[in-house]
Formats: C-alpha cells, sequence, structure tokens
C-alpha cells in the first residue's frame, strides 16, 4: 500500500505541494498584465495576411509603396493603409530619399518573429 499522506479530498498531500510550488515559479516569472496585453495586440497585428504579405516582402528588401502593391497585386491605397497599421505597432520604419518613402522592417526582431513563424508554420 502507498504510504503517501493524503488529505480530506484524497489528493496526495506532496502532489499538492510540488504543484504549489510549481504554480509559485510560473507566477514570479511570468510578465506583467501590461506586458501580455502588448503581446496580444503585436500578435493582432501580424494576424492580418496582407500585413504578413507586406512584412514577409520587406523581410526580403527595403521598398516603397508601389513596389509593394506590384508585389501584392493590390492599390497603392490598399497597402499605404495597412503600412500605417505596421507604423504604428512599431513594426516597420520609412526612410525618405527625396519625394520617395521606403519602408523596411523596424528592427531585426520583427525579421527573427516573422522567420520563426515561418519556420514553425513549414514544421506542421
Amino acid at each position: 500500500m502507498d504510504d503517501r499522506a493524503v488529505n480530506a479530498a484524497g489528493t496526495c498531500i506532496e502532489e499538492e505541494d510540488e504543484h504549489t510550488l510549481v504554480a509559485e515559479k510560473i507566477r514570479s516569472e511570468m510578465p506583467n498584465e501590461d506586458l501580455l496585453v502588448d503581446i496580444a495586440e503585436l500578435f493582432k497585428v501580424f494576424g492580418d495576411s496582407t500585413r504578413t504579405k507586406i512584412l514577409a516582402a520587406l523581410s526580403c528588401s527595403e521598398c516603397c509603396v508601389c513596389c509593394l502593391s506590384s508585389v501584392l497585386g493590390m492599390s497603392v491605397s490598399a497597402v499605404s493603409h495597412q503600412l500605417r497599421i505596421l507604423r504604428q505597432s512599431k513594426l516597420v520604419k520609412t526612410r525618405r530619399i527625396g519625394k520617395e518613402i521606403y519602408y523596411s522592417l523596424d528592427d531585426d526582431h520583427i525579421g527573427e518573429i516573422f522567420k520563426t513563424a515561418l519556420e514553425h508554420v513549414k514544421e506542421l
């Protein structure tokens, strides 16, 4: 017979203690609520297929809205609308040369997130 102590509900006390320790560890390491909300918002932006196509294109090369429009087969207006959302979310940055504005990924993290997602989907 098992010599482990059980509580009134019949649960092993050692397991309860272990679960409590694991729960405390998780609570201490989890990001705060504000950061989790920001992460959810980031994934919402990534969750639109048009924006994902734009990010895919920009992960290959910096380009202007006309180039993106051509690559994606979309109107300049539609691409510009999505670029505005990507800029507001700090996923895309701009660089001006004369009258032309060039778009690129805001930083290496964005490219890494996209690359990791692509690798994950390819494994499915």
